[in-house]
Formats: C-alpha cells, sequence, structure tokens
C-alpha cells in the first residue's frame, strides 16, 4: 500500500494555489494524496483577502484551530508535506501526534518562533534570500540542518523546477 502524504497549502490556502499541481503531478503515484487548505483548518474569515489580514488571523489563534483541526481529522500514519504557514502547523502537530513519521517545510519561517522539536524526521528548505528564514542559532538549538536554495526568496515553493526537485527527494527518501 502507498504512504499517504498531506500537503499543507501556505498562509493564501486553495484560492491562489495553482503551484500545488506541479507537487501533485510528481507525487500522486507514489503516494496516498490529501490536500489540506490552511486557511480551512484554521477556521480563517477570507472576506478580507489581504496577507495581513491573513497573517494576524494565523497568529491570532488560527495556527492553534489548524493544529487541533488536523490532529482530528489525520489519526494515521501519515508524512507531511507542508508550506510557508502549514509548515509550522505540520511541525506543532508532530509534537502532538507520534504517527507523523516525517515533516518536508519550506518557507516555513514561523518555526524561528518555536523551542520545542517533534522526534520525528524532518526536512526544511528555505530560500538563500528569505529574510524571515530562522537564524543559524536556532538551527544549531534545534539540531537541523536546514536544505539553503541559492538565489531563491520565500515564494521558491511556487518555481515548477524546485517543485520537481523537491517531490524526487521526498519520492526518494519515504519509498526507500
Amino acid at each position: 500500500m502507498k504512504p499517504k502524504l498531506i500537503i499543507l497549502s501556505d498562509l493564501w490556502g486553495k484560492k491562489k494555489s495553482d503551484w500545488v499541481a506541479y507537487y501533485i503531478k510528481e507525487l500522486q503515484d507514489h503516494f496516498v494524496l490529501q490536500y489540506y487548505d490552511c486557511c480551512e483548518l484554521g477556521a480563517l474569515d477570507t472576506s478580507t483577502y489581504t496577507e495581513e489580514n491573513l497573517h494576524k488571523q494565523f497568529t491570532n489563534r488560527g495556527i492553534d484551530r489548524a493544529v487541533q483541526n488536523l490532529l482530528t481529522l489525520e489519526k494515521g500514519k501519515i508524512h507531511i508535506l507542508a508550506f510557508s504557514v502549514g509548515g509550522v502547523i505540520g511541525w506543532k502537530s508532530a509534537i502532538k501526534n507520534q504517527n507523523i513519521l516525517s515533516l518536508y517545510a519550506v518557507s516555513s519561517t514561523r518555526l524561528r518562533y518555536e523551542t520545542n522539536k517533534p522526534k520525528t524526521k524532518i526536512k526544511l528548505y528555505f530560500g538563500e534570500n528569505d529574510i524571515y528564514s530562522p537564524k543559524n542559532k536556532w538551527y544549531t538549538l534545534m539540531g537541523i540542518t536546514p536544505i539553503i536554495e541559492k538565489g531563491k526568496k520565500h515564494q521558491l515553493y511556487i518555481e515548477p523546477e524546485f517543485a520537481v526537485q523537491l517531490s524526487n527527494r521526498i519520492k526518494n527518501s519515504i519509498n526507500h
């Protein structure tokens, strides 16, 4: 049976995530996929669909609601691929759920505020020019070696080439 891989959206959720199709195309033959809109998981009001408004709602209990809802929805053994705010939701979920076998988080800059580390396999990807990515001190504290993509910014994950490269890494890591 194929392993289950859940995909957690970035701050924009499904409305602005056409790029997720790159990952689905690469991964669908190797995994049972489930895609979650983090705005829906966090019960956000998207009527004012601005970065500032969504960000404020996520930091004001939206992340915590999303974690609780994800824990309710996913009981079995899963792997997580998460983008931006989805990464911190995946991280916090993995602390509370031992069935999360691995976490692949891309541009999850809010992780820099985390002080507890999940007991699972973790791979973090950041663009070299993402000004909000964690500092080296945080990586050392967490015992994590990040993968830093040279010359890239926060939204490196929407690039088709990066999607193919990361999907191949995930397939090779989980299926071997």
